[in-house]
């Protein structure tokens, strides 16, 4: 004969864990662990994740199922919205119609999904089941959704935020070049008013610069009257 064995839920590291015992007082722990933010908010118009991420006993097969379910506010009724089982399988019909994306990765425990062009109709609560048989019993995290519009405010702020990040930089090199100039300005006074003598490198430097000039001077000159003679000559 088979002694029949009982099932014990308890509570471990924030989630529930399945025991399956047998009557002889061996457990074997069956379970699954899901995750998923409490809370999401997200802006009209702007794609929004939803994220879930799991965390199983046994290898991920071709037998795991994720479904994500929606239920408006004030309402009982759900819909689902979303299947997983080795493809994605996004709803066709009602409110999120070609607007669900599979963003997650089951090899990295990942069950994410995205919402396109959320409206403030989308408001509500969103919940993601994980099956890994054998896990197949795990808590059900529950995600409200809070779609708004961005507010003047928040855009004004994202517009000064942009304008101070370009315009200290280059305020800064301004600065610095008018100090710069002012120094040298203030520097070249300076040598004026105490009848400042060039070095010898720089009066070199002046005088090899003059016989550079007088010497370009005379080959001009030189061609000149050499085309005067050429002239007479004919």
């Amino acid at each position: 004969s088979v002694k029949v064995g009982y099932l014990r839920w308890f509570w471990k590291d924030g989630s529930f864990t399945l025991q399956l015992c047998c009557a002889w007082g061996v457990c074997i722990v069956v379970s699954l662990e899901i995750k998923a933010d409490a809370h999401v908010r997200g802006y009209v118009g702007e794609k929004i994740k939803l994220k879930c991420t799991f965390r199983s006993t046994s290898s991920v097969t071709d037998k795991l199922t994720i479904d994500w379910t929606y239920r408006p506010p004030s309402s009982s009724r759900t819909e689902s919205i979303f299947h997983y089982q080795s493809f994605q399988y996004p709803t066709t019909a009602g409110t999120f119609r070609d607007r669900i994306s599979w963003v997650g990765d089951v090899y990295k425990g990942d069950a994410s999904i995205s919402i396109s062009d959320p409206t403030i109709r989308d408001n509500g609560t969103f919940s993601c089941a994980v099956k890994n048989p054998p896990d197949v019993h795990h808590n059900i995290p529950l995600t409200e959704l809070t779609v708004t519009e961005r507010g003047f405010g928040t855009m004004l702020s994202s517009v000064a935020l942009l304008s101070i990040l370009v315009f200290i930089p280059s305020a800064a090199v301004v600065v610095l070049l008018l100090v710069r100039m002012g120094r040298k300005s203030a520097g070249l006074k300076k040598r004026g008013k105490s009848g400042y003598k060039k070095s010898s490198i720089e009066v070199s430097d002046d005088t090899d610069q003059d016989e550079d000039g007088c010497m370009a001077r005379l080959c001009v000159r030189c061609a000149e009257c050499l085309d005067s003679d050429s002239e007479e000559i004919y």
